[in-house]
C-alpha cells in the first residue's frame, strides 16, 4: 500500500519535472529562435549608444594670421534626473553654484529623462564646485566654446554665434557652411549606468573640423580705428559712427568698425544700439561728400576746368521759392575754389552744366544705386532715384548731397574710385578659406566692378581732393609727413515731417593718401555729434589720425615705403 503511493508521488513528480523542462525548452525556443530578432533589437538599443561627436570650428584669422576667433574646451553641466532622489536638495545646490533660478532648474529634475542639460559653457569655479560636492545624477561633459581674444576688436565684422557654435551674424554667419564643419560619431556599449565602456567602441567615424578663414583685415589697423574712432565717438557724444579703412586697389577692408560696440565673448549683454553694423545697414544723406560725384562728371565731360568761374552769391542764392546757403559766404570762385570750399551755391550752379542725364549716369558709376558687394550679411542700399521722379528742384539738391541717401561702404568706394585711377572696386574682407594643414580651399580675388573716370580726371580730381585738405574745408585732415586728399560732409537730418533738421547732424570725412600713390581710402561718417558737428572738425581728425599712424605701421612692415612706391602684399586687382 505505502510502496504504490509513493511510486504514485514518483511517477507525479517526474512528469511535473519534465512538463516544467519541456516549458522552459519550449520557452528558450520561443525567444531565442521565433523572438531572436525582436529581443535581439531591444538589447541592442539599451546596450549600444551612438554618441554625436561635434566638430571643432574653423578659426578666423587678421591678413596676418594672428587669431580674431578660435575654439576654447568648455565644460557643460548635465543631469540623469532618474537617478536624483532629492531633487530639491540637488536643485538648491546647482541654484547656488551656477547662479540659475531653483525653480527652473527644479524643472528639470522633474523630468523623466537619462539626458537633460542644466547649464552649458560654465566657468572653471562653477566646474570646481560641482566636482566637490559630487552630486548623484549630475555631470560635467566637455564642449566646445567660440573665444574671440580681441574682444570687442571688429564685432560688427566677425559676428557671433549661439551656444551650439552656430553662426548668427556677421562672417560667423555668411561663413558657416566653411567654418562649422561636420559632426563625427561613435558607437560603443553603455553599462546600466549610462558609462561608455571604451573596451567595447564599435566604431568611431571622426568629425570633419571647421575650415579656417583669413580675412583682409589687419589687427593692428583695425586697433587703430576703433581707438581714434571711440576718443571722437565719446568727445562728441555721437549716437553713432562708423569707419572703414580700405586698399583701393583691391578692395581689402583693413579695417571696419561702428559704435557704440559690443564685447564678442558677451553678446548677451549687448544694448540693443550696439547690435547693427552701421557701415552698412544705416543709409544717410551724404551732404557735401557727394561732391565728389558732379565734380568727377564736369571734369570727365569737360564742361568745366579748375579756373572757370563761378559767382557763389555771397553765401545766399534765391531759386524759387527755395534759398540755397553756403556755411560761408563767398563771391566769385573758380571751379577748384568751389569743391575745395564746399560752395553749395557754386557745386549747383556747375553742376547745371551736367543736366539731370548725366548727373544720374555718374550716380549710379559710382556705385551709390547698388549694393558693394562686400561678403557681409545686411548690407542695404539708399535711396537714389531715377531722372523721371525727380522733383523740380532736385537738380539744385543732389548734387550737394540730398535728396539722395547712400552708405559708409558706398561712400569708401566712392573714394576709392579717385584713390585707384578711376576704377570701382569690390570690396572684399575675406582672402582665403584654409583647411586643418593650412592649405587654400577657396580663394577670393580682388574684382574690379567697372572703369568710371578717366586717369586725367583722376589726377584732377586728387590735385582738388589735395586742396580740401591743404587750404579748404578738410584742413584738420592734413599730416606733416604724407599729402591727402579728401571730402568733407555736414549733412542736415531730416525730420519726420520732412524738413530738414536745425540740430541733427551727419558730419563725415572721405579721404586717401598718400595723393601720389594712394594706399588707403577712408570714411569716417559720425551719427549727431554735439555740440560741433561739421565733417572737417569732427571727422577729418580721425581720418588725419588713422591714416598717420597706419602708414607708419605699414611703412615699418616694408608693406609701403615712400610716395610712388609700394612693395609686399598689395596685389592688384585684375582690371577688365
Amino acid at each position: 500500500m505505502h510502496s504504490g503511493t509513493f511510486r504514485t508521488r514518483q511517477i507525479a513528480v517526474f512528469c511535473l519535472f519534465f512538463l516544467s523542462l519541456a516549458f522552459l525548452v519550449l520557452r528558450l525556443l520561443y525567444l531565442q529562435v521565433i523572438r531572436h530578432n525582436f529581443y535581439y533589437k531591444i538589447a541592442n538599443e539599451q546596450q549600444t549608444v551612438s554618441v554625436e561627436v561635434p566638430p571643432t570650428r574653423g578659426t578666423i584669422f587678421d591678413r596676418c594670421m594672428r587669431v580674431l576667433a578660435v575654439n576654447l574646451t568648455s565644460n557643460s553641466v548635465f543631469v540623469n534626473a532618474r537617478e536624483i532622489k532629492d531633487r530639491e536638495g540637488t536643485a538648491e545646490t546647482l541654484a547656488h553654484i551656477l547662479k540659475l533660478n531653483e525653480s527652473y532648474i527644479f524643472q528639470k529634475l522633474s523630468k523623466n529623462k537619462a539626458f537633460v542639460w542644466i547649464k552649458r559653457k560654465i566657468t572653471p569655479q562653477e566646474e570646481d564646485d560641482i566636482k566637490k560636492l559630487k552630486l548623484d545624477g549630475v555631470a560635467i561633459i566637455k564642449e566646445s566654446k567660440r573665444f574671440y581674444p580681441d574682444r570687442q576688436l571688429a564685432c560688427h565684422a566677425i559676428g557671433t554665434v549661439n551656444i551650439d557654435n552656430v553662426g548668427l551674424e556677421g562672417l560667423e554667419l555668411q561663413y558657416n557652411k566653411y567654418l562649422s564643419g561636420e559632426s563625427g560619431w561613435l558607437i560603443s556599449t553603455q553599462d546600466a549606468k549610462r558609462k561608455l565602456l571604451e573596451s567595447y567602441q564599435y566604431e568611431f567615424i571622426p568629425p570633419k573640423n571647421g575650415f579656417s578663414l583669413v580675412l583682409t583685415i589687419d589687427e593692428v589697423i583695425q586697433s587703430i580705428a576703433e581707438r581714434e574712432l571711440a576718443k571722437m565717438y565719446e568727445k562728441y557724444n555721437a549716437k553713432g559712427a562708423s569707419i572703414i579703412v580700405m586698399d583701393p586697389k583691391t578692395g581689402d577692408i583693413l579695417a571696419l568698425a561702428n559704435f557704440p560696440n559690443f564685447d564678442l565673448n558677451e553678446p548677451g549683454k549687448r544694448a540693443s544700439t550696439s547690435i547693427r553694423n552701421r557701415a552698412l545697414n544705416d543709409f544717410f544723406e551724404p551732404g557735401s561728400v557727394f561732391k565728389i560725384v558732379a565734380a568727377s562728371g564736369l571734369l570727365e565731360e569737360k564742361l568745366v576746368t579748375f579756373n572757370t568761374l563761378f559767382n557763389c552769391e555771397n553765401g545766399q542764392w534765391k531759386i524759387g521759392r527755395r534759398t540755397l546757403h553756403d556755411h560761408t559766404p563767398h563771391g566769385v570762385l573758380t571751379f577748384k575754389q568751389v569743391i575745395e570750399n564746399s560752395s553749395n551755391i557754386g557745386t549747383v550752379k556747375a553742376a547745371s552744366l551736367l543736366g539731370p542725364e548725366r548727373m544720374f549716369k555718374y550716380i549710379e558709376a559710382f556705385g551709390f544705386r547698388e549694393k558693394s558687394g562686400i561678403d557681409l550679411p545686411g548690407e542695404v542700399v539708399g535711396i537714389n532715384r531715377p531722372v523721371s521722379k525727380w522733383s523740380g528742384v532736385s537738380m539744385y539738391a543732389i548734387p550737394m548731397g540730398q535728396e539722395v541717401t547712400t552708405t559708409a561702404m558706398q561712400l569708401a568706394g566712392a573714394i576709392s574710385v579717385i584713390a585707384d585711377n578711376g576704377y570701382l572696386v569690390r570690396p572684399r574682407i575675406v582672402k582665403e578659406v584654409l583647411d586643418e594643414k593650412g592649405q587654400a580651399v577657396k580663394g577670393f580675388p580682388p574684382v574690379v566692378r567697372r572703369k568710371v573716370i578717366s586717369t586725367q580726371t583722376v589726377l584732377k580730381m586728387r590735385s582738388i581732393l589735395m586742396g580740401v585738405v591743404n587750404t579748404g574745408t578738410g584742413k584738420k585732415a592734413r599730416m606733416e609727413d604724407y599729402n591727402a586728399g579728401g571730402k568733407t560732409g555736414t549733412a542736415q537730418k531730416v525730420e519726420p515731417g520732412g524738413v530738414y533738421s536745425h540740430d541733427r547732424f551727419v558730419a563725415s570725412f572721405i579721404g586717401f593718401a598718400p595723393v601720389e600713390n594712394p594706399v588707403l581710402a577712408v570714411a569716417v561718417c559720425v551719427d549727431e555729434p554735439r555740440p560741433v558737428y561739421y565733417g572737417g572738425d569732427v571727422a577729418a581728425p580721425v581720418f588725419k589720425n588713422v591714416v598717420d599712424n597706419s602708414l607708419k605701421y605699414l611703412t615699418a612692415k616694408g608693406v609701403y615705403v615712400s610716395e610712388g612706391n609700394s612693395k609686399g602684399d598689395r596685389i592688384q586687382a585684375i582690371r577688365p
